[in-house]
């Protein structure tokens, strides 16, 4: 697993249609290839998403990873609340996408590690699928959550029983004890270095002994040290078997045929499919902004965000490809946020979309703005005549030792409208001015133990900026990490 992140395009969506959403990711396949790997999640797979790191990304089939999480919880993908209508969710987004592409159970293989290899071992047996990979799974799976009491309680209803846990820990070995799916190719890794081996794998082995193609790959290593190591240790000779059964080879003695690609394949059905239930929904209206204008020069590196999204929950907000947001979405549809540490001089270009309580995106929305440079004016050239007069800090006073976290500055700035605040060359913020000319500032953030010195200047009715003036001040106590960015901008 040594790369970080898939180069493989996918595509997003929501299979909606049974009791429990179920989210996945789908790749097509390689070369016209004539196969299905579908790809259940561990615990620790980034966004519940398993095995898409991109170790995947040489393999030629299609490939549908399966998302292991409802209602903000890991499953096993088998119940919540002891309601397996959420397993009959997960074949049905299984089904749908095989039937998409024109194939049969034969031509799939369901893959798995830990959870995501109960997972692919319980749906492989269960629904017959042709090849079964199941890396170092938990086969007691009641016995296996009581592990995690947050996954426990959300599968069994937030009260563990011992007969729910005889449930769950029975669903995988029984299906094995009656020769579910005898004919699959089932491969099954563990190690005796897997901490969990002894109570978890090596008391089932027995049930597969009339499986006719049923194969046990025993690993010992020194590099293997416990349950997460033994995937990482066999991850090349994984990735060679699943390149095998994808070519239909599956490992054993005899005739077998390999290939199966079809590159002129009609692919109407999966993408319709694909269309159907993408995550993106066209008729789910695009965010409306208010505030800023699109284009606008702001006054201060603190913009306000403010408009409406109907249907939505949040907003979810991304520059440059990198995720800088996500605001609340009021009952009303109107939504507003300001980012706590402001923005950089210069040109932003900021995409957002709504997300509605079924985890549904909306079309994205793109915005611009422009930060003007510091002793820049946002009236143009030409208007000094005009501009405000300068503020007076009236707090803290000149070099005062403040305990922080917290700094509060305040002044006068008598006809202006608005006082804003930088520091290092780094717009900072900005306070409203009151009637008599007083304004007060609190950042609400902690800053950092030493020095500090930040401009203040004054912006009037028609965004003329004054000449600035500087506090300087020394933060006390102990050093608290300072969400404000010093020098270069983070994003």
């Amino acid at each position: 697993m040594s790369k970080a992140v898939s180069s493989r395009t996918t595509v997003t969506g929501i299979e909606a249609s049974g009791a429990y959403p179920v989210h996945y990711r789908f790749s097509h396949a390689k070369g016209g290839n004539r196969h299905l790997v579908v790809v259940f999640a561990n615990f620790s797979a980034p966004d519940d998403y398993g095995w898409s790191n991109g170790v995947l990304d040489n393999v030629r089939a299609n490939i549908l990873w399966v998302r292991d999480m409802f209602d903000g919880k890991n499953s096993y993908y088998l119940c919540k609340d002891m309601d397996f209508e959420l397993e009959r969710s997960v074949i049905t987004l299984i089904s749908n996408v095989m039937n998409s592409l024109g194939l049969t159970p034969g031509q799939c293989t369901m893959w798995g590690g830990s959870k995501g290899g109960s997972a692919a071992l319980y749906f492989g047996l269960k629904y017959g699928f042709r090849n079964i990979v199941s890396i170092v799974p938990m086969f007691r799976i009641g016995t296996s959550v009581q592990k995690r009491p947050a996954i426990a309680d959300f599968m069994m209803g937030g009260h563990v029983t011992e007969e729910k846990i005889r449930v769950l820990d029975s669903v995988l070995p029984e299906l094995a004890r009656a020769g579910a799916n005898s004919s699959a190719n089932l491969y099954l890794l563990s190690s005796p270095q897997d901490e969990n081996y002894p109570v978890q794998v090596e008391p089932f082995l027995g049930l597969f002994q009339n499986y006719e193609n049923f194969n046990f790959i025993y690993s010992e290593s020194p590099f293997i040290t416990d349950h997460t190591t033994v995937t990482r240790r066999n991850v090349p000779a994984l990735m060679g078997l699943l390149n095998l059964l994808v070519d239909g080879i599956a490992p054993r003695i005899g005739f077998v045929s390999n290939g199966h690609e079809q590159p002129d394949a009609d692919t109407t059905g999966i993408n319709g499919y694909l269309k159907a239930t993408s995550q993106v929904r066209a008729t789910f209206a695009p965010p409306v902004v208010h505030t800023p204008a699109n284009g606008e020069r702001v006054h201060t590196g603190s913009v306000e965000f403010t408009g409406t999204a109907p249907g939505a929950v949040r907003l979810s907000f991304w520059e440059k490809g990198k995720y800088v947001g996500s605001p609340q979405v009021g009952p009303d549809g109107r939504w507003s946020w300001t980012r706590e540490r402001g923005w950089s001089t210069g040109e932003h270009v900021i995409r957002m979309f709504a997300v509605d309580a079924a985890g549904f995106h909306s079309p994205r929305t793109e915005i611009r703005f422009t930060v003007p440079a510091l002793g820049t004016s946002t009236a143009g050239h030409g208007a000094a005549a005009e501009a405000p007069a300068a503020p007076v800090v009236t707090m803290p006073a000149p070099d005062e030792h403040l305990p922080g976290p917290g700094v509060v500055i305040a002044g006068q700035a008598p006809g202006a409208l608005q006082v804003a605040f930088a520091e290092g060359g780094v717009s900072l913020g900005a306070t409203a001015v009151a009637a008599d000319g007083t304004w007060v500032w609190d950042a609400r953030w902690s800053w950092p133990q030493g020095p500090h010195r930040v401009e203040c200047y004054a912006i009037g009715a028609q965004g003329h900026e004054s000449r600035r003036s500087e506090v300087g001040f020394f933060v006390a106590g102990a050093f608290t990490p300072s969400p404000v960015p010093q020098n270069t901008p983070r994003y």
